[in-house]
């Protein structure tokens, strides 16, 4: 029998944060997080993405011990902006029994029929900065900080309990050199003088801070027309900056610039934090922050975190300038492999921007939706 228990104390929530290091503490892949910093994301004074959403944390008991989590949300922004009545549900980790999951599954079905919302989808997080996607293939890959890793099983229970595909999403991987950088340095050229564009590189966090908000704007502005995009608030851009700034090594983060010094494409890429958070194993004290500090100066594996262009700017070459900033950079500190981030599979303009890397797709995850009337 499966009961289930939300979790509202400081010592559920850490038990609900702790369940996946037993889950996954025998596989290789698995990336866990830092406990306190998950702990402070589910922090309702702390995350302002509570600001505009509600969230009920539970955990599934089965023979006395936790067998399975699951977060339900209700993005209010996303209902009343974009009139999408979607029940959201996330970090949904499980044994391998359908009572669990089904259990888990089942009140967020519940909640969402109360709220009278129209269907349910997951696995996804409160804002388009969180992690997205259940793991379909790839499963003897790493995972990484920016997405959740799981067991091949998961689809299986999805799909028994009559959920159905609803977005797919692509991971990619390349070497750092696959691409001849004169496909980009010439363009480079070309496009700042017919745009009258420059670049702006960074040496120190404390140079990007200023610039950040515009940022965050321009990250807005670029994907306001996904389909499950919600901006992100004032609030929460001075959250972020605290958050992620200083993970990012600031000159791996570039911003291009019009003739009025108004930013018109930023793009940020992280070093791997991957194995360094495995030896870190939850702990930030006393040595896991030095196997982080370490991966920041060191690591020779990237991820591209986030691209953003101005729709003026879009198709007019601009990604040749930023690729001819990553090639002097990532020249310099010798990085092997780039990854990119989980990407929608039927976004072609993405492919395309890519191509002359020659990307091998290494991963593949989707969200499953299932209706609830």
């Amino acid at each position: 029998m499966v009961t289930l228990k939300e979790a509202v104390t400081k010592a559920d929530l850490k038990a609900f944060v702790k369940f996946p290091f037993s889950l996954y503490r025998d596989s290789p892949y698995w990336v866990p997080p830092i406990i306190a910093d998950e702990l402070e994301s589910f922090d309702k004074s702390k995350n302002p993405s509570f600001k505009n959403a509600d969230a009920w944390f539970f955990l599934a008991y089965k023979n006395g011990e936790i067998a399975g989590r699951i977060v339900a949300i209700i993005n209010k922004t996303e209902i009343t902006l974009q009139k999408v009545a979607k029940m959201r549900f996330g970090w949904f980790d499980f044994i391998d029994d359908t009572e669990v999951s089904e259990a888990l599954l089942n009140k967020v079905i519940a909640i969402g029929k109360e709220n009278k919302l129209e269907f349910t989808e997951g696995p996804v997080g409160f804002s388009n900065l969180d992690k997205v996607g259940v793991l379909t293939e790839g499963f003897d890959h790493i995972g990484s900080m920016i997405t959740w890793y799981n067991y091949a099983y998961y689809k299986n229970h999805y799909e028994r309990l009559g959920f159905r595909k609803e977005k797919g999403y692509v991971e990619n991987k390349f070497p750092a050199n696959n691409a001849d950088p004169k496909l980009f340095t010439r363009l480079n050229d070309l496009i700042k003088r017919r745009y009258s564009l420059r670049e702006i590189n960074f040496t120190r966090t404390s140079e990007v801070l200023p610039m950040a908000d515009k940022m965050f704007d321009l990250f807005n502005t670029t994907y306001a027309n996904l389909s499950s995009f919600v901006p992100i608030s004032d609030v929460q851009k001075a959250y972020f900056k605290k958050k992620y700034i200083s993970f990012i090594n600031p000159e791996y983060i570039k911003f291009i610039v019009d003739a009025n010094n108004e930013l018109i494409a930023f793009a940020i890429v992280m070093p791997s934090f991957s194995k360094a958070l495995q030896r870190a194993n939850g702990k930030l004290f006393p040595f896991g922050i030095f196997h982080l500090l370490k991966a920041k100066k060191t690591n020779k594996d990237v991820y591209f975190y986030l691209i953003g262009i101005h729709p003026e700017y879009q198709n007019k070459g601009v990604t040749a300038i930023i690729f001819n900033e990553y090639h002097k950079t990532f020249t310099k500190k010798n990085i092997n492999m780039c990854y990119r981030t989980p990407e929608l599979e039927d976004n072609t303009a993405i492919r395309q921007m890519w191509k002359h890397f020659s990307p091998v797709i290494y991963k593949r995850r989707c969200t499953y939706r299932k209706n609830l009337s």
